[in-house]
């Protein structure tokens, strides 16, 4: 019987960033063409709004806890030279979007994005950003940009909403083994490699 696994997260999720190389020692450890499906969690909906001064106090702390727990390095002129908004559907919506268009380039945006907002103090929830970033990634951003928040790529992303809480997921990053009709929860949130490779059916950690 075939396994899928199932990653339940949000590119603009700071956990999620301090999870990636965890990600990715999962993945090496899975059997050997094991399809892995990218479910957006979409933590923030569509917003023009700055972040008010507690929300950027919020996500600034949990930036602060995550490179203390994880060691995952963030850029924080960030705060200084972007506008942050509480708004991860946009980036959320050009993952799902750059899968549709080129199938395999889903997780392809997904860490790009994180790269951008992490490493290079570029804001996710701006248009521009992810027409930029869909660029580099060899898209048609004329095209990319039309079809970022066109209903077809809004309905995908509800689509993923939904799903995520049919698996009733509240906490990003999750990893949710499928095989068949069971489903085992590697980890919900953020836990260290060690705990989610133990949790891997016998045979598939190596």
């Amino acid at each position: 019987m075939n396994d899928t696994l199932i990653y339940v997260a949000d590119p603009m999720c700071s956990w999620c960033w301090g999870f990636r190389t965890i990600r990715d020692r999962v993945l090496a450890a899975l059997s050997e063409g094991t399809p892995v499906r990218y479910v957006m969690g979409g933590l923030a909906p569509d917003s023009a709004t700055p972040m008010d001064d507690e929300t950027r106090g919020y996500v600034r702390q949990a930036w602060k806890a995550v490179e203390q727990a994880t060691g995952a390095s963030f850029n924080w002129e960030f705060w200084s030279e972007c506008q942050p908004r509480r708004s991860t559907y946009p980036a959320c919506r050009a993952v799902l979007l750059a899968e549709r268009l080129r199938s395999g380039a889903g997780p392809l945006m997904f860490d790009r994005i994180q790269q951008a907002y992490y490493q290079e103090a570029r804001n996710p929830s701006d248009t521009g950003t992810l027409v930029a970033l869909a660029r580099d990634l060899g898209f048609d951003d004329g095209a990319f940009e039309r079809e970022l928040n066109a209903p077809g790529t809004q309905a995908l992303l509800e689509a993923d909403l939904a799903f995520r809480r049919e698996l009733n997921v509240h906490s990003f990053p999750t990893l949710i083994l499928e095989s068949g009709e069971e489903r085992v929860v590697l980890t919900e949130g953020y836990s260290d490699a060690e705990q989610v490779l133990a949790c891997l059916p016998r045979g598939a950690n190596p």
